[in-house]
């Protein structure tokens, strides 16, 4: 089965074809606007929604569609993908030596289904106390601009975690366990290439 990834991350095209999926990418236009009162979480599964409801709309409803959203989640407050590198600096300072949570929110829009399934997944994250060249040094590497909190995990900001407390997929962008039930309660099944083993 075909899987289209509203999204242009190429970290998520790369999880999903991990499984052997067959992925196609189309982006969505949602433009991830702030919305006011709403918590982190919240704001996490809205994204993944308005996303998987417009790629749904341009294509007509007949594909399976997964989008997902990623919100860096600071004592209720959430740190969005960074400005500049200036603003990248600020977050990274107000993560050094704290621990923080990471919600990303996945929504599956199925055809024949109206409405959409939506999971989202929780990982508290702590980082080590960071000295302001260690933050400098990490945000001169361009790698936080595309990543919300200014971080990825899988990358150069791996030095900067002292530990992480539930599943580091979820913090990378995608709970691919989480995905992979929720697709076997559709009844769909991952590609496989070998047969299972007798015991």
């Amino acid at each position: 089965m075909q899987i289209v990834l509203a999204s242009a991350s190429p970290r998520r095209l790369e999880l999903l074809r991990s499984l052997g999926l067959d992925v196609v990418v189309r982006p969505s236009a949602y433009s991830e606007p702030d919305h006011p009162g709403a918590t982190p979480l919240e704001l996490a599964v809205r994204h993944a929604r308005e996303k998987a409801t417009d790629v749904r709309s341009a294509s007509g409803g007949d594909a399976l569609i997964v989008a997902a959203d990623t919100v860096v989640d600071l004592d209720g407050v959430a740190l969005n993908k960074p400005a500049d590198d200036g603003d990248a600096i600020r977050m990274l300072s107000l993560l050094s030596g704290r621990e923080h949570r990471v919600h990303t929110a996945f929504a599956l829009a199925v055809p024949g289904n109206e409405a959409l399934i939506e999971r989202a997944s929780t990982t508290a994250v702590r980082f080590y106390q960071l000295s302001r060249e260690e933050i400098e040094d990490y945000v001169a590497t361009g790698e936080p601009m595309d990543k919300a909190g200014s971080y990825g995990i899988q990358g150069r900001a791996a030095a900067l975690v002292e530990g992480i407390t539930g599943d580091f997929y979820t913090v990378m962008g995608f709970p691919l366990g989480r995905f992979i039930r929720t697709l076997r309660e559709l009844g769909i099944s991952l590609p496989t290439t070998k047969k299972r083993p007798q015991y």
